[in-house]
């Protein structure tokens, strides 16, 4: 067997890895990849058979988005702390822990195995080369056919954050107006209680030290002005819950059995299968990213504090007719790459992915996966990496499928519409074509937890946004060229052929 089988037998089998992980969870595996390792396998690849994400569309106008009375039956599932007496967890189909392991040990070894490191690294050189030539080529003929949609422009075009946390979520202008408001009106309220004495807003402001209900009313605030901008939506990492058409939520990993608990009632179902679409790990991954993951790793009853591979072994699926609960993690932001290869076994998509650079074998299993990677370059320019040396455009020329998103607005932003201004700063920045926002764009709608019936009305042509190439591409809704969709498909699918090719050659 010569070198290039050898690795397009590598890069084959963790393909599969995913594809079979992927429908257990409710999670999304592109049609193309699908198609082409039914292919290799000499199966009849059917269309019906393809898993997705459920997510409840918003209720009708005059429609009560807190009734429950169509859902389906209650069918008795508890949810228990790691303290229960009895802790027996749902027998949900999937790969037990020794699977698991085995498949992890392979792509430990797989990235790690010269031949496959070449090749991928090879091959993401002529992925870029061949994007560059394509821009020489096209570029105006892209502008063209872009000018031809009327009425559609990258501002119109619907985006989303797909990745921003609550607790940041709005701007220092709006933190600096609601304080100057709240002590104007409220100075002389009684807002804490301090050593068994009662202490007012305005002695509190004092100590620098804001009541959490005030957070409650400036997060309203920031959720009024982001139903006034109706050109974007935005994915909020939880801390507080407001019901609005605009925003969904995904829970943190190291909160979920909590506020699982919390909402699991006859009242807070309806709000659940309408805004919640996810979870996410810890914030900061590069804290518990020690331990290698094996057999001999401690029960999850036995965790003080979890591990950030252990997070990714359990991933939630969906009940009783609620949203798919997708594994949207930190990934790749800071800590060990092995991360990067655990989400790729189990997360539907990932945020940050800047740790991809440092091995081609990934970034190429995310490439012809097509996982969707969230970046947010200005908050990691604050934190880990300088602007001009963020990967984005390197991912984006390639075909990764990327987003922008703002991850922290307080910090890191400073106008009104702080996904516009991460948009405009990457254009700026790496030179971004119209046809380039307006693909990083539609990629944050088909990223999103947005449901299939906000997603049509988003990108168009009803249901075909769940086809590749320009057959799914709905122009006048995304304002993004047919060329370069046509481009996408056909280098994916050369790249696919490759691999299949080096497999089928033995």
């Amino acid at each position: 067997m010569d070198d290039f089988e050898l690795s397009c037998k590598g890069l084959y089998r963790a393909l599969t890895i995913r594809e079979v992980r992927a429908p257990l969870a409710f999670q999304r595996f592109p049609n193309t990849p699908s198609q082409f390792l039914c292919k290799i396998e000499g199966e009849q690849w059917k269309p019906e058979d393809q898993v997705l994400p459920v997510f409840t569309p918003l209720p009708k106008p005059g429609e009560d988005p807190f009734c429950t009375k169509d859902f389906p039956p209650n069918l008795g599932y508890v949810a228990h702390a790691a303290s229960a007496d009895k802790h027996q967890p749902l027998n949900h189909p999937g790969p037990d822990l020794v699977t698991f392991i085995d498949d992890m040990n392979f792509l430990i070894a797989l990235i790690a195995q010269g031949l496959t490191k070449t090749y991928t690294h090879r091959h993401l050189k002529f992925l870029m080369s061949k994007f560059n030539v394509h821009e020489m080529l096209n570029e105006m003929e892209e502008m063209k056919e872009l000018k031809k949609n009327a009425h559609r422009d990258f501002y119109n075009s619907r985006k989303v954050d797909t990745h921003i946390h609550a607790a940041a979520c709005m701007n220092q202008k709006h933190l600096l107006c609601f304080i100057k408001k709240s002590y104007h009106v409220d100075a002389d309220r009684v807002v804490h209680v301090l050593k068994g004495k009662e202490v007012t807003m305005k002695e509190l402001f004092a100590s620098l030290n804001l009541d959490g209900q005030y957070f409650r009313y400036m997060y309203l605030k920031y959720v009024f002005e982001i139903q006034n901008t109706i050109l974007y939506f935005v994915f909020e990492i939880l801390c507080i819950f407001v019901f609005s058409k605009y925003i969904k939520y995904f829970v943190p990993v190291n909160l979920f059995i909590r506020v699982l608990i919390y909402l699991l009632t006859p009242s807070s179902l309806r709000f659940v299968s309408l805004q919640v679409t996810g979870f996410d790990s810890v914030d900061d991954e590069s804290k518990h990213s020690g331990h290698m993951f094996s057999t001999k790793s401690p029960k999850p009853e036995e965790w003080d504090i979890m591990p950030f591979i252990m997070c990714c072994v359990f991933v939630v699926s969906r009940e009783r007719g609620m949203n798919t609960f997708q594994f949207r993690p930190h990934c790749g932001e800071a800590g060990a790459v092995t991360h990067l290869l655990a989400c790729f076994m189990t997360a539907d998509n990932i945020s940050h992915g800047l740790n991809l650079k440092k091995s081609p074998v990934l970034q190429c299993l995310y490439y012809l996966a097509q996982v969707p990677i969230a970046m947010s370059s200005l908050s990691n320019n604050s934190l880990f990496l300088e602007y001009n040396k963020n990967p984005l455009l390197d991912f984006h020329n390639k075909g990764l499928v990327i987003s922008l998103s703002t991850d922290d607005p307080m910090q890191f932003h400073y106008t009104k519409e702080p996904l516009m201004e991460e948009y405009a700063i990457a254009a700026q920045v790496f030179k971004l074509s119209t046809c380039d926002m307006c693909e990083i764009a539609r990629n944050s709608v088909l990223q999103s937890g947005l449901s299939a019936e906000e997603k049509i009305y988003f990108l168009g042509l009803f249901s075909n946004y769940l086809k590749d190439g320009p057959e799914g591409n709905g122009i006048r809704k995304t304002n993004m060229a047919q060329i370069r969709m046509a481009y996408r498909y056909e280098t994916l699918c050369y790249e696919l052929n490759l691999i299949r090719e080096g497999v089928i050659a033995d």
